[in-house]
Parts: C-alpha cells; structure tokens; sequence
C-alpha cells in the first residue's frame, strides 16, 4: 500500500463499469437517469477520483480538490444538468504554481498540468519570454519535446498574432496562446484502467511537461494584480 493510503482510501483503478457508466450519462444526461445510477457513480467514479487525487496529494505534496458533478447552467446555453467528466486538481504544490489535472471520462484517463488561468500582468510576462531569443527558444524546445512524446499541447489562444506583434514572427504560435497548459489521455481496455497503469501514465505525462512547467513557473510566476470580481457578482450588479 502507498504511504498515507488507508484502507478505506485505496485507489485500485478504474473498472470497466465507470467507462460504461459515462457512456450511458452521456446517452441520457437527465437528474432522473443519474439519480437512479447514483450508486454507480459513487462506487465506480468519484471514490476512485477521490482516492487517486490524495494519493497524488500525499505523493507531490499539495492539496486535493475534486470538482462537483453538477454543471453550473446559469450562463450556460446547454442546460444538461451534470458533466460527462469527473476531474480534480492537486493544488498548491511546494515549488510551483501548476496545479495537477486527473479526469476521467468515457474515453480515459486523462492526465494534464500547466498554467490554465493568465492574468494581464502574466501574460505580459509570458510574451515578453517568448519574443526573447534564448527564452523563448527554450519553451519552443520544452513544447517540441513534449509533443514528441505524445503530450497535447494547447490552452486558449487566439486566432492570428497578439496586436503589435509580427504574424512572421519565429514562436507566433506560443505568442497566441492566451493560456498554456498540457496533456495526455490514456485509453480504457476491456479491463478498465488498472492502478498502476493510471499511476504510471499520470507520472510519465507530468514528467514530460515539467520543463514546461518550470518555465513558466520561472518567467511568468504569479499575477501581481488583484482578483477580477466573479462572474455572477458582475452579472448581479
């Protein structure tokens, strides 16, 4: 048993029963289907992604945060009532300001970290890096090297060159990114997905994008700036 697991706490993977369940959410995305498979999704979903996350908590150092099933519809279009992922994050780790990403959903594990929210003052710092020779370079090198191992590289990013930047210029790809953040999925097998093929997975993804993560935790770091109001105080006022 890893360290700081008990019993009652210990992942042992994901059965074939939690990728069929999704499956059958996603067929079927009503209170009353999800009330009646509940129990499913308790015993084959969220403990496992519960205990996943404190193993990976206890391992890295950090804190365990699952998300909620429900979907906040309020200033949503699409009014489906629950996702059809199940995710948390291990936040606050020591060293670095990239929380951890594990879901899980019909199509896998998925594995994934980086910087997924970038206030102005980071972007600045984050495009500044970039158009810089020896920095930027180095991040260009970071993405290549990921990618080649498999590892998606994405986050929100706009469509042509910030304002004031050239369309020409060498890393205007990661001079559009608006967010920078990293990833892989592994695939379920007729068994599900096994503890050790999910713990291996999430460590191999996580240690292919940590040079990206220590660049940006170098270059980039935290925002300066206050908070922005939330969403609904702004919507309320």
């Amino acid at each position: 048993m890893a360290s700081g697991e008990r019993d009652e706490e210990r992942f042992d993977g994901f059965a074939p029963a939690a990728f069929a369940w999704f499956e059958q959410l996603e067929a079927d995305n009503s209170r009353e289907w999800f009330t009646a498979h509940r129990d499913v999704f308790e015993r084959e979903v969220r403990d496992p992604m519960r205990a996943l996350l404190s193993l990976v908590a206890a391992e890295e150092g950090g804190a365990a945060r699952l998300a909620r099933q429900h979907r906040d519809t309020r200033f949503s279009h699409d009014k489906s009532p629950y996702k059809t992922r199940t995710y948390g994050l291990v936040e606050e780790r020591p060293g670095t300001l990239a929380p951890l990403y594990l879901e899980v959903a019909a199509d896998g594990l998925f594995a994934g970290t980086g910087y997924r929210n970038l206030a102005a003052d980071q972007l600045d710092r984050f495009r500044a890096a970039v158009d810089e020779e020896v920095t930027g370079a180095a991040l260009a090198d970071a993405v290549a090297a990921a990618e080649a191992g498999g590892v998606a590289v994405f986050g929100e990013a706009l469509k042509r060159a910030p304002r004031g930047w050239p369309v020409d210029h060498p890393r205007v790809r990661l001079l559009r990114h608006k967010t920078l953040v990293a990833g892989r999925r592994l695939a379920p097998t007729r068994a599900g997905i096994g503890r050790d093929a999910a713990l291996a997975h999430a460590r191999a993804t996580w240690a292919a994008i940590a040079p990206i993560v220590a660049w940006l935790d170098r270059h980039v770091g935290a925002s300066e700036l206050p908070p922005p109001p939330s969403r609904f105080r702004r919507a309320a006022g």
